[in-house]
């Protein structure tokens, strides 16, 4: 179904989670779907904003935080390939955690936008290569990199609530990319991340949000 998120990447066309569950690929009424999409962009601004304050001094033993928190929950997993991000607007910067792990024997990558309102493809990140800007100017590997399934993915949240829905940036491309994924029979852990203030009661989820697994939101 359409999602009426209003973002920098504009509309949304159908995403894939029908082709996952249909019990879940029901119509919102469009008054219920305008006043979530309202609330979401209201939430969405007041979190960013306290993402963006944060000292420049409390970042970096935060992260270290949730870097930990993420080597302690995941255990051992070498060979196994790893989607991270690049850090945006004040996200959790895991590129350290990213190239510790590189030297451990375990493949990382990062998501590319390929298109408007669709899914995310995710491109072989080796930490050596040069990197080319992506939409908002988010460094992403080159085209020539390969195009991998990710095993585990880390997703930054700018909110998180109590049934593991995640309130992203409303283009729903996290979500796209989870469904499809899933309708092809990948099914990646895929972990939240972010800073403890970013949970929320609930986002109130709709039939194309997507639920991760679990979150590691740690306190600045």
């Amino acid at each position: 179904m359409a999602r009426p998120e209003d973002d920098d990447m504009g509309g949304s066309p159908p995403c894939f989670l029908h082709e996952v569950d249909p019990a879940v690929s029901g119509i919102v009424d469009e008054e219920t779907a305008r006043d979530v999409a309202r609330w979401r962009k209201g939430e969405r601004a007041r979190l960013l904003a306290l993402r963006q304050a944060l000292p420049v001094s409390s970042r970096p033993p935060t992260d270290a935080a949730i870097a930990a928190a993420l080597t302690d929950r995941l255990g051992d997993i070498a060979g196994l390939t790893v989607a991270l991000y690049w850090p945006f607007k004040g996200e959790p910067d895991l590129r350290g955690w990213a190239a510790g792990l590189r030297t451990e024997g375990t493949r990382t990558c990062l998501p590319v936008v390929v298109a408007k309102a669709a899914p995310l493809i995710f491109r072989n990140w080796t930490g050596a290569e040069q990197l080319e800007r992506g939409v908002w100017n988010i460094p992403i590997p080159p085209v020539t990199a390969a195009e991998v399934i990710p095993d585990i993915v880390i997703s930054p949240v700018v909110g998180f609530d109590r049934d593991n829905y995640r309130l992203g940036y409303g283009g729903g491309f996290y979500d796209r990319t989870l469904a499809k994924l899933r309708s092809k029979g990948h099914r990646p852990r895929v972990i939240g991340v972010g800073y403890a203030f970013q949970r929320i009661a609930t986002i109130f989820p709709q039939p194309y949000d997507v639920a991760l697994d679990e979150a590691i939101l740690a306190d600045p």
